[in-house]
């Protein structure tokens, strides 16, 4: 399964793929992201996870543009505890260190309590770290 969703201006914002064979659920955010996009991106890569009953999500933010602070206390306060209930286990988020978007992703890290979080620059260490959460169980 493939989801696309696209922002005011018709750009795909973020793009959600359930990978059966690695059993997680994979996301893709890219461009500048608003409020309302965050909370739609979240809320269907959730849906998606708790549909097909996995645990795992490779989140990647490498291809966002600038901050998503304003988004930071809903996310760890509310989508959090939300994320959990519908399964979500292990979350591995690829970013870029040295941009503002990866400013925030350590700041989700940091404090989000509710599911295991590990923040990698690159796809392949964070693909070898989700597997041993994912396939082997």
């Amino acid at each position: 399964m493939r989801q696309e969703l696209k922002n005011i201006f018709g750009k795909v914002f973020i793009t959600i793929t359930v990978d059966t064979e690695n059993r997680w659920v994979s996301t893709n955010w890219v461009g500048y992201l608003t409020q309302d996009n965050i909370k739609a991106g979240a809320f269907a890569y959730t849906k998606a996870v708790k549909d097909v009953g996995f645990s795992c999500v490779l989140n990647d933010t490498s291809e966002v543009l600038g901050s998503w602070d304003h988004s930071l206390d809903w996310v760890v306060n509310e989508w959090a505890s939300q994320a959990a209930a519908a399964g979500i286990k292990h979350f591995a988020m690829i970013t870029s260190p040295e941009t503002f978007a990866g400013a925030t992703a350590s700041n989700f890290f940091a404090n989000n309590k509710a599911f295991e979080v590990k923040v990698f620059g690159d796809k392949a260490s964070a693909k070898a770290w989700l597997r041993q959460h994912s396939i082997n169980k």
